[in-house]
């Protein structure tokens, strides 16, 4: 194919048309190549068409070259930038290496902070004065403050307050503050300010020694546990507390020696309290021991004796071989023995008895006599209670026999017109007056509805005991009155039994005194109140065995004023004190 100008074009170079050219022979066989005449080869376009055509493609690829070379050294500077740092480290740095390497050394041997120039605080700052913005020198400085404070948790721990505060100051310079340096500050200033505390209680309790007051709440030895929970390694209360229980065993060895067993006893449960594995205690618990034992069978002879002189009838009076005295020597030998404080409420009921037999006869005076003796021993019982309102109604009959009343009989306008009649007239009664009358009415029903509620002998003035006797007071022989009120021991068992099997054992221990100041010679009280202490010694191994300690011991503490000698108990207060 060819091509031609146009002859009317203006451009230099012309327009060529397409052109066929001879369509005549397109049957024919193509013809054969010519044979290679080693020749160059001519193009036979012409040359300005040629030149004209391959201009603008070449201008087309040097356009967008630029932009790319462009675009390239800025992500190549950019790169370079952002990963300054790693590649100054790819750089050999002699002298920050090495000064970097000494503060990790110093950091890792707890040479914090110093001035000798070989700390790691002032190692890691060097480094930061060779190289602001490296990234091993800050993170070290951050490592300094860290440990800076664990140094301070340590210090505090151990008392050293002006350690603690300067290493908190050096951590929050370090860190820029933080939750943890706020929180040793305030751990700080809370430690100071129980130091005042502290000293304060030191100087009491050696004032408590210097006194020779060891025990009790106010003593040396609880003082100097309160200072020792304030700060316990403060070694001047653990020496004071050395010094308080080689006191309290001292004391409690010389009470043994002089056979005053109630000293010795206090003395050793201070002692255990205070200091559990004092060295002192194994020796002092076996003496003890031995005493009690030796105790025990005095004991035992004392309220045989005294139980053989109440059935001989050798109640009081002079001399030691009355019921009243070997009962008294038994309760020197045991304060609060059940079984002794029994059996001086049975001289109590002998002698109210014979009080009765006295009045009986017709003797007000040996009748008074008696029970004056009866009540020193048994003041609230309802037995002696009735006794005196008996014997105060024959008081007031003495005073108008006249117009008197046979005990229990209906008022009488007149005065006895027999002979039989007339020597019963120390017996008889006033006519009470309608008012008196009433009077008694309401107090006895007053006294029921207390007696109904369980407000035995509280509170005061409004008790079944008080009503009851208030009612005496103006009828001693009101067999209503006498009657409730020698009931009221029965009903004080019986509120007891029902406190006990629903657990209320505060309760039944009320119902419990209630009966020993009521019935105090009853013989079935020591049964109650082996009852009653086994049943706080239950509650004590509960409370133990989920962990509360306060709460046993305080249940143990109640088991042991109701039976003092029982097994569980020692076997509890054991356990207690060794820790189990």
């Amino acid at each position: 194919m060819s091509r031609r100008r146009d002859q009317h074009e203006s451009d230099h170079r012309g327009r060529t048309e397409p052109k066929l050219g001879d369509l005549g022979g397109l049957d024919e066989p193509p013809r054969s190549a010519a044979p290679p005449d080693d020749l160059p080869s001519m193009d036979a376009e012409p040359r300005g068409w040629r030149r004209a055509s391959k201009l603008p493609r070449r201008s087309r690829r040097r356009g967008w070259l630029v932009p790319v070379l462009v675009l390239a050294l800025i992500g190549v500077v950019g790169g370079a930038w952002i990963e300054q740092n790693r590649l100054r480290n790819l750089l050999p740095r002699t002298e920050l290496n090495d000064v970097l390497s000494r503060a990790q050394q110093a950091l890792a041997a707890g040479h914090l902070d110093g001035d000798d120039g070989n700390s790691a605080r002032e190692l890691f700052q060097a480094a930061v004065a060779l190289e602001p913005d490296n990234d091993a020198a800050r993170n070290g400085l951050h490592q300094v403050g860290m440990a800076e404070i664990s140094q301070a948790d340590a210090a505090l721990q151990a008392g050293q307050l002006d350690v603690a505060a300067q290493k908190a100051a050096v951590a929050r310079e370090l860190l820029g503050g933080g939750s943890d340096v706020d929180r040793l500050d305030k751990m700080i200033a809370a430690k100071r300010g129980s130091q005042v505390q502290v000293s304060t209680l030191v100087d009491q309790a050696q004032q408590a020694v210097a006194a020779g007051q060891y025990g009790g709440e106010h003593g040396a030895g609880a003082l100097y546990r309160q200072v020792l929970a304030a700060d316990p390694g403060n070694a001047v209360a653990r020496h004071g507390l050395d010094q308080v229980g080689d006191a309290l065993a001292a004391q409690a060895q010389k009470a043994l020696d002089a056979n005053d067993g109630t000293t010795a006893d206090a003395e050793i449960e201070q002692l255990a309290a205070l200091q559990p594995n004092n060295a002192a205690l194994p020796g002092l618990r076996a003496a003890r021991a031995q005493v009690r034992q030796q105790d025990s069978a005095a004991l035992d002879a004392a309220l045989q004796q005294g139980d053989e002189a109440l059935r001989a009838g050798r109640i009081d009076g002079p001399g030691d071989d009355t019921a009243l005295a070997h009962y008294k020597a038994a309760l020197a030998l045991a304060p609060d023995n059940p079984q002794a404080e029994a059996g001086l409420g049975k001289v109590a009921q002998a002698l109210t008895v014979q009080a009765n037999a006295a009045m009986d006869a017709g003797d007000a005076a040996q009748a008074g006599t008696l029970l004056d003796h009866a009540a020193a021993l048994a003041p609230k019982s309802a037995d002696l209670a009735a006794a005196r309102a008996r014997l105060q109604g024959m008081a007031q009959a003495k005073s108008s026999p006249q117009t008197g009343i046979k005990p229990g009989a209906a008022p009488k306008a007149t005065a006895p017109a027999d002979e039989d009649s007339a020597a019963d007239a120390g017996m008889l009664h006033p006519a009470l007056t309608p008012q008196q009358s009433e009077q008694i009415a309401s107090l006895l029903q007053q006294a029921q509805a207390a007696t109904q509620r369980g407000d035995i002998m509280l509170p005061p003035g409004k008790s079944a005991y008080d009503l009851y006797r208030n009612a005496l007071a103006i009828d001693g022989n009101s067999a209503v009155a006498q009657h409730g009120l020698q009931a009221l021991p029965g009903v004080v068992l019986q509120l007891f039994n029902r406190a006990l099997a629903a657990g209320d054992l505060a309760r039944a221990g009320l119902m419990l005194d209630n009966l020993a100041d009521l019935a105090p010679g009853d013989a079935s009280q020591n049964i109650l109140r082996q009852r009653l202490a086994g049943a706080w010694l239950d509650q004590a191994d509960r409370q133990l065995a989920g962990g509360n300690r306060a709460g046993a011991m305080q249940a143990l503490e109640q088991a042991r004023k109701l039976a003092p000698n029982h097994p569980r108990v020692l076997d509890l207060t054991a356990r207690l004190q060794s820790g189990t």
